[in-house]
């Protein structure tokens, strides 16, 4: 095909992606309040049920520190349509994260035909995988890094007297960022597999910088956890294990590489 075509292709393959995304969307549209109040605001409730998780590992492990206290914290909506506006970008949201593996298998049936036999082998099940990385960082950013964000901001106060009252925009572009955001990180083994198959990042490059990688993601663990050192390492570790992960799979990526390589010659 030439350009033009290529740009239809690609054309339709957003459309109906758009298309899947909008129903997913209407769908979470039809009981949107009842997923903004269990859901959403799930982590802003005292009953979620992630506290209880944290404080049962907490005994299990003779730290009380686990056991987050109490939220204290009101929502307020300031604008006349704010409201229903958040309404809809909720059920996008939900849509998108819904309908994602969808969305993923259209581009891979986009790019596929552009590649060769041994690249489409290379990439099997790259739907799959990717999608299970993507909603595992989705439940653990929603289970785990959610709740003890929203907990620690919720009752800092600078003063007593400053109560904290938080608008629903702040509130969800808070919880949409750490969510979406944990989603992409947790691809971070795809993305290693694929570079290593490419050359451009090696297991030893990744061991020689493990120093900077661990600085890295306590930093980011103690960013989103409370100011305790079990709070940081509770979230440091699964990250970590990510990282390793990544050097194991770009080893085996690697030797793949080699043994293909070694048969062609």
């Amino acid at each position: 095909m030439n350009f033009l075509d290529h740009v239809e292709d690609l054309r339709w393959h957003i459309i109906r992606s758009a298309i899947a995304v909008m129903v997913a969307a209407i769908l979470v549209f039809w009981k949107v309040e009842w997923i903004f109040d269990k859901i959403i605001l799930g982590p802003a409730h005292n009953d979620f049920i992630s506290y209880k998780w944290f404080c049962e590992f907490g005994r299990l492990m003779h730290y009380e520190g686990f056991c987050l206290g109490d939220i204290k914290m009101d929502f307020q909506n300031t604008a006349v349509t704010g409201q229903f506006m958040m309404s809809l970008s909720v059920s996008l949201m939900l849509g998108f994260i819904l309908s994602f593996p969808y969305v993923l298998w259209e581009f891979w049936r986009f790019i596929k035909p552009a590649l060769k036999a041994s690249e489409i082998r290379m990439a099997r099940g790259i739907v799959f995988w990717c999608s299970l990385l993507f909603f595992t960082g989705v439940l653990f950013s929603y289970y785990i890094v959610a709740p003890y964000t929203i907990n620690f901001f919720g009752n800092y106060q600078l003063s007593s007297s400053v109560k904290n009252i938080i608008t629903l925009d702040n509130y969800y572009d808070t919880m949409s960022n750490m969510i979406l955001a944990m989603g992409a990180v947790f691809e971070l083994p795809m993305i290693i597999y694929f570079l290593s198959r490419i050359g451009i990042i090696t297991p030893q490059f990744m061991r020689t910088q493990r120093r900077y990688a661990i600085l890295i993601l306590f930093i980011l663990a103690e960013i989103i956890t409370p100011p305790d050192l079990f709070s940081c390492l509770f979230v440091f570790i699964p990250l970590y294990g990510l990282y390793e992960a990544s050097v194991s799979i770009s080893a085996r990526a690697i030797n793949a590489k080699n043994k293909k390589d070694a048969q062609n010659n």
